[in-house]
């Protein structure tokens, strides 16, 4: 996957996130959890193109576990997000989907960057 691919998939991730949030029921709880989310999710792509004006490798690494974190932050709230009822696992199963393949994605970046860095 190139970084351009990348970019687009973290934006759309973003976008997806925004909506998801933005159709929450009104209540504190989804309110809180949702700002989380919103924070995390939306999060992913900007420090991914942070990752991409890395000034090293070892920037670049350090820059990739921002975005591995945030993703699988973002599978945290989603998550909290059905088994605290507030919504259905249907509604979310999508996006859980593609936050864990950006977890893989990023993970296995990190991997290859740290093995280059060794080289």
């Amino acid at each position: 996957m190139t970084s351009d691919e990348m970019k687009k998939r973290t934006q759309s991730f973003a976008l997806n996130i925004i909506y998801l949030v933005e159709s929450l029921p009104k209540n504190k709880a989804a309110d809180v959890i949702g700002r989380q989310l919103l924070r995390c999710g939306t999060s992913v792509g900007a420090n991914y193109r942070a990752a991409c004006r890395a000034k090293s490798r070892a920037d670049f690494i350090s820059k990739m576990g921002i975005v591995e974190e945030e993703a699988d932050e973002s599978i945290y709230w989603l998550d909290l997000l059905t088994n605290a009822n507030i919504i259905s696992v249907e509604k979310i199963d999508t996006l859980k989907r593609e936050a864990d393949q950006l977890v893989a994605i990023t993970v296995s970046s990190i991997n290859t960057a740290r093995k280059n860095l060794k080289k």
